[in-house]
């Protein structure tokens, strides 16, 4: 796998950059695009406050509708692993619960980030081969048009205190469930993804950029063509343990009647892979 190429979102090319390099790595960085770096950076300090605080206990997941607070006890569990990752985490949906006070902001951004995605997916589309293209159901962006599975992750990866677990780390390997995931470069670096002979390479966390990967649901949608890739965020060292970092993953759902493949529904998808991480 080459380098990571940072694509500028205004040139004349930059679908067919972006999806280049989706395709070749699994991953896309975006740099000049319409995400107000303003309000990630407010959010990223808004809900730091709220990690810092006991007002969090409040808004307890609920296993039925998976939105709310999940704290580190039950953080998840990588597929193929056994230890929990460090960090706690919040879910929105479009109808769950969200904090009063910081409910205004991460609404407006759950919608930019929403809106932004669909254009992401169009050069998807777009710039695939005729054949991949025939074999989605349906338009990439139509899947996820209305969509109340689509879920905005505030992830909180607290300061490293020494007594981890042996071998955890803040989130272990793992490829994600979705379509697309979107997300703006968090306040600490620590993104890797796994190049094809297994070693790691670091996803340039230059503050302001966003960073897109390609999920388990677009590669079993497109027959494999895009691939889901691999990856992890690594402990920190020296000074840097002692920081917080707030992420801002937005996983692109499909609608559950969505047909991905011969085999799957967006549904039965998501359910079993909900079942083997343990959270149904």
């Amino acid at each position: 796998m080459q380098e990571l190429p940072t694509v500028d979102y205004q040139a004349p090319n930059a679908a067919e950059q972006f999806v280049e390099s989706l395709r070749n790595t699994g991953f896309g960085v975006l740099k000049n695009h319409p995400i107000p770096q303003s309000l990630v950076e407010s959010i990223y300090k808004n809900w730091q406050a709220f990690f810092d605080s006991e007002e969090k206990h409040n808004f307890l997941f609920s296993k039925e509708t998976q939105d709310g607070y999940f704290p580190p006890s039950v953080s998840e569990v990588a597929k193929g692993f056994t230890i929990k990752d460090i960090k706690e985490y919040f879910h929105v949906y479009p109808k769950g619960r969200v904090p009063a006070q910081l409910e205004e902001e991460i609404r407006e951004y759950y919608r930019l980030a929403n809106e932004f995605a669909s254009t992401l997916l169009n050069w998807v589309q777009e710039n695939a081969p005729e054949e991949v293209r025939a074999k989605f159901s349906i338009d990439l962006k139509d899947m996820i048009a209305n969509s109340e599975q689509t879920l905005l992750r505030i992830l909180h990866y607290p300061p490293m205190t020494g007594d981890e677990e042996p071998g955890a780390i803040r989130a272990a390997a793992h490829g994600d469930i979705n379509l697309l995931t979107v997300l703006p470069a968090a306040n600490e670096p620590g993104l890797q993804v796994q190049r094809q002979d297994g070693s790691w390479l670091d996803v340039p966390c230059d503050f302001g950029n966003l960073i897109i990967n390609i999920g388990d649901m677009l590669q079993e949608a497109s027959g494999g063509y895009f691939p889901s890739t691999i990856h992890r965020v690594i402990n920190p060292t020296g000074k840097a343990s002692e920081k917080s970092r707030i992420s801002l993953p937005l996983f692109l759902h499909p609608r559950p009647d969505v047909v991905l493949s011969e085999r799957y529904s967006a549904d039965s998808y998501l359910q079993e892979r909900l079942r083997e991480l343990g959270v149904k």
